[in-house]
């Protein structure tokens, strides 16, 4: 569409200069009806005069073109002349006015291409130098377990708390790795130096006096054997966002090597769960256990448990809440939910762009942690059915009904869950999270999530139609609610990538003067891009912590592409052009 913009525009100038500057009494040459004035023809044969070589570059002779387009005087003026001359070569004679203009207007259509491929490539190494510092200063910060005291591998060294969730294939404890204390009958009290299975903290002393930054997940292990190498191996998919500290391996754990062909690894993000140790043990008895997961325990531990004696452990941050819980105690404003839902399509991206599909996004695997403010910071958890093979990327081979298609069949994207088996057939994953954030976006936005209710209002991924979609309360902004809609596309190919969904929602939340402009120019917005990038660090350097606004500011120019950002922009101005 620009290229033909260009060249219309192009095939006027010519017309207009054409006339402007070789315009001689007598009849003219229009583009309807050419007159012959004499034995030479506009399209016909023309005399062949010696004269004068023209320079190497210089303007055609009577084409006083003003300075405005030396710039495509300068840059096109060979390719006109080499078409002009090809043109008279087979026309066997000179062109005449016409044939003139035509090469006029070709030059000046490819001189304006040229220059918007100028101004694309500025734009784009603004983008590239913006990006490139926000990258540094989103560097995760230094983990928990970095102390050479504590490594972390055992799980003797831990002390443990409460459960905290559990779910279909483990369950979550609160953990501290604690300093040894000087007192030695409190150390007794807290079997630091009496056992060798990990310590408990006594009941009440949890919220009295201890606090548990990090959190314990026990993997339940019914299949994988009681090797290490075994279990590592069958749960594989849990070490994607492991770090390289965490599969470093110490006191006896079995070093871990991925597999070429195997999982990824995940490189970190702030909207993506940071495994910091990953090891295996013996399965210990923790409180709530014969309560909680009877049939998961060992029969040592239980006459009736089904599970092995040693299983994988994985140690994270521990963070207040799921989603799920926090919007049952609370109701963000529009505003707030907006920057929710960005958070998830920004933790999307990534793993996108890592070659990694969740494939059970829901709102129990979103763990939220409060900033000082009291606004959610979220993270995706729990990539126990991820697919993050190496040898295949997101298109995944769908030979038999027996293939693995992800957790979740309820927030099953329409492509996955409508797939077929069969030689040849494949699903591709590469929109399908970015379709599960659109359905948990209703209740963000406090809706029931219509893929879950029951009755009439029930939606199921494999059949419903796009007007059967509930409306978002009429206070979410428009571009919001259209947005959240594009994402429920039945097609993938029509739904927004997770980058260009991102961007839409960056651009409304703080790109609302930019948005006002009528003509949109490139410079323009990097203008834009230049004050946001000032007003950021500023806000980043006087903030103790940075805020959740100034955190997503960061992450939006840290992962900034100038071609995502003008479709976002061009997205929004088609939505807000409708009537």
């Amino acid at each position: 569409m620009a290229v033909r913009q260009a060249l219309g525009r192009g095939l006027q100038l010519g017309r207009a200069l054409l006339l402007r500057f070789t315009a001689k009494p007598g009849p003219a040459c229009d583009w309807g009806r050419v007159e012959r004035p004499g034995p030479a023809a506009c399209w016909g044969r023309a005399e062949r005069r010696p004269g004068p070589a023209a320079a190497p570059g210089a303007q055609p002779r009577g084409l006083g073109l003003p300075d405005r387009y030396r710039f495509f005087r300068q840059s096109v003026a060979g390719l006109a002349a080499r078409l002009q001359r090809q043109f008279v070569l087979r026309a066997r004679g000179g062109a005449g006015p016409c044939g003139r203009a035509v090469f006029l207007a070709l030059g000046l259509g490819l001189g304006l291409v040229e220059e918007k491929q100028a101004e694309g490539r500025l734009a784009a190494s603004a983008c590239q130098e913006i990006q490139a510092i926000f990258t540094q200063k989103n560097k995760q910060l230094l983990e928990p377990l970095n102390s050479r005291r504590w490594q972390g591998f055992q799980l003797e060294e831990y002390v443990i708390g409460r459960s905290i969730g559990k779910g279909c294939s483990a369950a979550v404890y609160e953990a501290m790795v604690p300093m040894v204390p000087q007192d030695p009958q409190r150390a007794g009290h807290l079997r630091l130096l009496t056992t060798r299975g990990p310590a408990v903290a006594p009941h009440g002393e949890t919220e009295a006096s201890a606090t548990f930054p990090l959190a314990i997940k026990m993997m339940w292990n019914i299949s994988a054997g009681s090797s290490s190498e075994a279990i590592l191996n069958t749960m594989s998919q849990e070490l994607v966002p492991a770090s390289r500290a965490a599969l470093a391996g110490a006191y006896g754990a079995v070093p871990y090597r991925r597999a070429k062909g195997g999982p990824k690894q995940l490189a970190p993000h702030p909207n993506i769960i940071r495994v910091f140790r990953a090891f295996t043990s013996s399965v210990p008895l923790l409180p709530g256990a014969l309560v909680d997961y009877p049939d998961m325990l060992p029969p040592r531990l239980h006459p009736n448990g089904l599970g092995h004696g040693r299983t994988l452990f994985l140690v994270m941050k521990n963070y207040p809440c799921t989603l799920r819980q926090y919007l049952g105690t609370a109701a963000p404003s529009p505003r707030l939910a907006t920057m929710m839902t960005l958070q998830l399509l920004e933790g999307v991206d990534h793993l996108v762009q890592q070659g990694i599909a969740h494939r059970d996004l829901k709102s129990d695997n979103i763990l939220v942690e409060l900033d000082a403010d009291g606004c959610p910071w979220l993270v995706i958890t729990d990539f126990g059915c991820c697919l993050a093979d190496e040898s295949i990327g997101l298109q995944l081979p769908f030979s038999s009904c027996y293939v693995d298609r992800g957790g979740n069949g309820c927030l099953m994207a329409p492509e996955v869950s409508t797939a077929h088996p069969g030689p040849g057939a494949v699903i591709d994953y590469s929109k399908a999270d970015v379709w599960a954030v659109g359905a948990i976006a209703y209740e963000i936005f406090g809706l029931s999530n219509p893929f879950y209710s029951r009755g009439p209002a029930h939606l199921e991924s494999r059949s419903y139609q796009e007007a059967q979609l509930p409306a978002l309360p009429e206070s979410v902004p428009a571009d919001t609610r259209r947005l959240v809609r594009s994402l429920l596309q039945r097609k993938a190919s029509k739904r927004p990538s997770a980058r260009v969904a991102a961007n839409v929602l960056h651009l409304q939340l703080w790109g609302e003067d930019i948005l006002a402009l009528k003509n949109l120019k490139l410079d323009q917005m990097v203008g834009w891009l230049l004050q946001q990038s000032a007003a950021t660090l500023l806000a980043g350097r006087l903030a103790k912590k940075s805020c959740v606004e100034t955190k997503l500011k960061m992450l939006f120019l840290a992962h900034l592409e100038c071609e995502a950002l003008c479709q976002a922009a061009l997205l929004l101005h088609s939505w807000r052009a409708a009537p």
